[in-house]
């Protein structure tokens, strides 16, 4: 499907309330973040010991990203204002979940180490974020902004991208194709200063209906008439193309996890 008309800021398009029949599907199917990303968080600027940090990680969804860091001990406050996605999360002993949004947290003033934002930033305004997380870190704090974006040179993910686009406004996978961009607000930031951007290696296996979930995990995928049912049967011609049962019953996805740091200005 295509459109020829822009679209308009993703921050417009009803980002509070368009994941609200996808929670189940998040939380089981979409990927997470490698290691070496969550190590960079931790120590590319020297915040001290992860167990004495406190995060933010505003759009928190389900938590992917919460659990990483309150792994390594460190406390969460996962502010994600969809209440299916809070209720979809699994519960972990250093995060707490809140109702709020990334212009407005609810939490209190330089009451944060970092904040991270993964998945998350491109449906926000970005002036009105930053000023935000601006608000909430402490003196030297962090922020992170990061996204699982596809590898459109791996094969299998590029044939899996040209699945969903034969289903969806390709104005959508355009526009999410360089969400990673929205870092630019952050660089450019006079509140920010010490903007660094890595990039790492990650790779998802899903099954059968894993590949199903991902696609449906998606806002912008129909979930019901013609051409929801087409997409089903793509996918499933995409899996059985892709897999090698039993010894392979799997496709692998391959993603560039690229992340974007700074430091509030002095």
């Amino acid at each position: 499907m295509s459109h020829s008309n822009a679209l308009p800021p993703l921050h417009t398009q009803n980002p509070l309330k368009r994941f609200a029949n996808r929670a189940d599907d998040y939380a089981k199917y979409r990927p997470s973040y490698p290691t070496a990303a969550i190590d960079a968080i931790l120590n590319s600027n020297s915040l001290g010991d992860p167990t004495k940090l406190r995060f933010a990680d505003i759009g928190a969804g389900t938590g992917i990203s919460s659990r990483l860091l309150a792994d390594r001990g460190s406390w969460v406050w996962a502010i994600e204002p969809n209440a299916a996605m809070r209720e979809a999360a699994q519960p972990h002993a250093s995060v707490e979940y809140r109702h709020g949004t990334a212009e407005q947290t609810g939490l209190p003033n330089q009451s944060v180490d970092g904040v991270i934002c993964c998945q998350a930033f491109h449906w926000f305004e970005p002036v009105a974020a930053l000023t935000e997380f601006r608000r909430i870190l402490k003196p030297g704090g962090q922020v992170a902004l990061m996204w699982n974006d596809r590898d459109r040179e791996d094969a299998f993910t590029e044939a899996y991208t040209d699945v969903i686009g034969q289903a969806v406004d390709s104005r959508y996978l355009e526009r999410l194709d360089r969400k990673a961009s929205e870092a630019e607000a952050l660089r450019t930031s006079h509140l920010f200063t010490n903007y660094r951007a890595l990039t790492f290696p990650n790779t998802h296996q899903l099954d059968r209906a894993g590949l199903v979930g991902i696609a449906l995990s998606a806002s912008y995928v129909p979930k019901q008439g013609d051409l929801h049912q087409q997409l089903l049967a793509n996918l499933e011609a995409l899996y059985n193309r892709w897999s090698r049962p039993p010894e392979r019953d799997f496709v692998t996805f391959s993603y560039r996890t690229n992340l974007f740091l700074a430091n509030v200005s002095a």
